[in-house]
């Protein structure tokens, strides 16, 4: 296959998914600061779960990194 195929392909997949995790990481920020504004009892509760959001979305983004990776190096 085409190195430019291969490298646009890489630069798609971790710049589209890279975008998409950091609205998806904005947008459970924002709510979550929303309910710690409106109740401040539960903060810690929310701050745990906003914690643990932000991680998984991280992961996704780490996978689509190393499926970039991949596709430069092994390809």
């Amino acid at each position: 296959m085409d190195k430019s195929l291969i490298a646009l392909a890489a630069a798609l997949a971790i710049g589209v998914v890279g975008s998409i995790a950091a609205l998806a990481i904005s947008k459970l920020a924002s709510k979550a600061f929303e309910s710690m504004a409106k109740q401040p009892e539960v903060a810690p509760r929310v701050q745990t779960s906003l914690t643990i959001g932000i991680v998984f979305i991280e992961t996704v983004a780490i996978y689509a990194l190393v499926v970039s990776l991949l596709l430069i190096f092994v390809f």
